[in-house]
């Protein structure tokens, strides 16, 4: 095969005419989701340990612990803590628990692990950094875990959301 003159130029039957080129994508990637409230967020991939589909039942509920944590689940021998990130923002409406599964987004820092049970995965994106504004349309309770936002749909007043993982884990509100 290394013999092959067709191998050492590139040449032969599986090689396309033309190559293409690929893309560069422009920004850094991103993993978008929606939370209850229908409000769409985004959390950098480089903050993200991974992506849990569980059934709800596989959430063991925690007694005298902040209302904010749905419970612990087991992953791969690791125990993870599951917090309703909607409510954690400061929204009313908790997270519909009755369906078959619970999208998990387990973010770490500093080897502490946490995972943010979200409505539903839209899939990842690269979003430029650059295009991120500051804004004042959002609760204050939000505020301290907010990097900016950028505007996807201004007709529609639609924006994309970027959190700050490691401000979430930091917060003090897990001790409430």
């Amino acid at each position: 095969m290394v013999g092959n003159p067709d191998f050492q130029t590139g040449r032969g039957q599986d090689q396309a005419p033309e190559l293409q080129e690929l893309e560069t994508p422009e920004g850094e990637l991103h993993l978008r989701f929606y939370i209850s409230s229908g409000e769409e967020f985004a959390l950098p991939a480089t903050g993200i340990r991974r992506i849990i589909e569980q059934a709800p039942d596989r959430i063991t509920p925690v007694p005298n612990v902040s209302p904010l944590l749905l419970g612990t689940l087991n992953e791969q021998g690791r125990v993870i803590w599951v917090a309703d990130l909607g409510q954690f923002l400061g929204y009313g409406s908790p997270l519909n628990t009755d369906r078959s599964e619970i999208p998990v987004i387990a973010v770490e820092d500093q080897g502490t692990m946490l995972g943010l049970a979200v409505n539903r995965i839209v899939g990842t994106e690269w979003l430029d950094i650059d295009e991120l504004q500051v804004s004042r349309n959002y609760p204050d309770a939000m505020a301290p875990f907010l990097r900016g936002e950028w505007v996807v749909d201004p007709d529609h007043n639609r924006t994309l959301r970027l959190l700050d993982q490691v401000a979430i884990l930091r917060s003090a509100r897990w001790a409430a």
